[in-house]
């Protein structure tokens, strides 16, 4: 799962940052409005976190840009007024939580954890692409009905790719994705999870399904199989 977080204070944005990565979040950090905007309209995002008071554009005003793309991710803002007006004015903007400055850490994490629960209850815990089939609740993945057997990394791989088909996912991202803030990544053990991936997905090469882009990453191939 991959959170944006779009704050102006320095210490603040890097102790949620650190927060998500220690629940096993990926995390995109933007200082400003004019990059949050940017990571909220044309990167995955899976939860936002948006600051109400940023320079450059608004809290607000990427929260309106956000909702009239058809943007359905759930955003929990903060807040630093105590004004009820700007709160209503939020959720109605498409916010599905806010908090308000200063709060417990715990608190927000709770409520980031209920956000995303929600929401994945309102998705398909099953995606299918030709003979797979990945069940993100169970954490079955079956290949013509029947199961494979995955490690956790390579099920963290292949569910990563099955929440962003056909897009580009570079090594980096995919090392967000496996490894906390503390671990030293290191880029061959990707390769040696996508080619075990490439066998078990696609034991008489029938299918290709994750075509390597070469200096740019991996593609998960969804119209195919």
């Amino acid at each position: 799962m991959r959170i944006l977080v779009i704050e102006d204070e320095e210490a603040l944005r890097e102790l949620l940052g650190r927060a998500l990565k220690r629940e096993g979040f990926a995390t995109d950090l933007a200082a400003d409005g004019t990059d949050g905007l940017h990571y909220a309209t044309e990167y995955p995002v899976d939860l936002a976190i948006i600051d109400l008071g940023l320079p450059g554009h608004s809290g607000m005003e990427i929260l309106r840009e956000v909702r009239k793309r058809g943007l359905k991710y759930p955003v929990l803002v903060l807040t630093a007024r105590s004004d009820w007006q700007d709160k209503v004015e939020a959720l109605e903007l498409g916010a599905d939580d806010y908090v308000t400055k200063p709060f417990r850490l715990e608190e927000l994490m709770a409520r980031v954890n209920a956000l995303l629960r929600r929401s994945a209850g309102h998705a398909s815990p099953e995606v299918q692409f030709g003979p797979l089939h990945v069940n993100l609740s169970s954490q079955d993945v079956r290949l013509d009905d029947q199961l494979l057997e995955l490690t956790s990394f390579e099920y963290k791989v292949l569910s990563y790719f099955a929440l962003h088909p056909d897009r580009v996912v570079s090594k980096m991202e995919l090392n967000e994705h496996l490894y906390d803030e503390d671990a030293d990544p290191d880029s061959n053990v990707i390769e040696v999870i996508i080619g075990r991936l490439r066998k078990k997905l696609d034991p008489n090469g029938d299918w290709q399904p994750i075509e390597t882009l070469r200096g740019r990453g991996y593609r998960f191939r969804a119209g195919q199989g």
